[in-house]
């Protein structure tokens, strides 16, 4: 079942991909140009509906998660595109349909604005909670807003996006902790030393890019910029979020997180076992295990695997929110971090019986 849902992700991906580039390449380039019918209505027809059905529908089966909400928006958004990929010349019969697509936008974007309003006026209480917190900021900034605003997923991928520019840019004079309940993820391997890797090539690989498509398309050489420059930020913000928020290990709960990209808060309570057998850690973690574990270009394998009594929620890249039944953890100080949360995992053990 796993290894299906995999094969039909990689083929939506696949699919969606093919949908975009084929009708880009039909209207912008010149083997597309020459294939075109004399009677363009039908041929734009069809790629209005790819951009606005077709690629919607791809998109949400390849992330697996099927929405009305998002679906609409998609739609919104791959009309939007159309206008974009399809000449304007082209266009010029199905103005209506364009602007639906702008409209639906339109309305979302003030509903969206409406929520930033909401956000700033609540800064003030938001911050107050942060500060009275004895979490890492990773954790007390998500629990502040989750506790304003529960159900605002447009709020939730704006506050990580803040998070990600605060780290990447707010955080270069602060030190990590030192406590003795904190343990590192990174330092037995050479993740970090990896991800300064890829920001210098993307730096390389922009500077490249730029100059060879700005003379030749101007909008693809802006696009591909910005993107780039928003990696690159990313990337300063993961290291920088993965150095300064250790795991973390208190009485009742376990704090961990690796960078930007997930986050998981795990009552003692709600696990079942610990396991270290050297033969179970080294098989394939399936999909429903989640692993805190710097990976470079060495095969490595976790110190030890947490079993959930049930599946508990983990934040992932831009908030988006997914239920895991494991934990796979790799500490650089293993030996400490077993006998802390052996520990805690008895003391709720013997608490429970009580």
């Amino acid at each position: 079942m796993v290894l299906h849902k995999k094969t039909v992700s990689f083929v939506a991906l696949f699919l969606l991909l093919l949908v975009i580039s084929s009708n880009y390449v039909l209207y912008h380039s010149s083997f597309g140009l020459q294939s075109l019918p004399a009677d363009l209505n039908g041929v734009v027809v069809g790629s209005i509906l790819d951009l606005s059905l077709v690629a919607p529908l791809l998109f949400l089966a390849w992330q697996r998660k099927f929405s009305l909400k998002h679906f609409i928006v998609l739609m919104a958004t791959g009309l939007i595109a159309a206008r974009f990929i399809i000449p304007s010349e082209y266009l010029a019969s199905f103005q209506t349909v364009m602007w639906l697509g702008v409209g639906i936008e339109g309305v979302l974007i003030l509903f969206e604005l409406s929520l930033l309003f909401m956000l700033v006026k609540n800064v003030p209480p938001i911050l107050r909670r942060i500060k009275s917190s004895s979490l890492p900021l990773l954790f007390s900034f998500s629990r502040a807003v989750n506790k304003k605003f529960p159900n605002q997923t447009f709020l939730h991928i704006l506050c990580s996006e803040i998070l990600m520019f605060y780290y990447a840019f707010g955080t270069w004079k602060k030190q990590p902790s030192n406590e003795g309940n904190t343990f590192t993820l990174y330092k037995r391997s050479s993740f970090i030393t990896f991800q300064i890797m890829i920001i210098h090539a993307i730096v390389i690989e922009t500077l490249g890019l730029h100059w060879l498509l700005h003379n030749t398309s101007m909008t693809l050489s802006i696009v591909l910029l910005i993107l780039n420059i928003y990696s690159i930020v990313f990337f300063l913000g993961d290291i920088q979020a993965l150095r300064l928020t250790p795991l973390r290990v208190d009485d009742d709960h376990l704090y961990i997180s690796f960078g930007l990209g997930k986050r998981m808060e795990i009552p003692f309570r709600d696990i079942a076992e610990i396991v270290e057998d050297a033969h179970i850690l080294e098989q394939k973690i399936p999909n429903t295990t989640i692993e805190f574990i710097a990976r470079d270009f060495e095969t490595v394998h976790p110190d030890l695997l947490l079993t959930l009594k049930s599946p508990i929620e983990a934040t992932l890249f831009m908030g988006i929110k997914k239920k895991y039944n494991q934990v796979a953890i790799r500490v650089d100080d293993p030996h400490a971090f077993k006998k802390i949360v052996k520990e805690r995992l008895e003391k709720a053990q013997r608490d429970e019986l009580i």
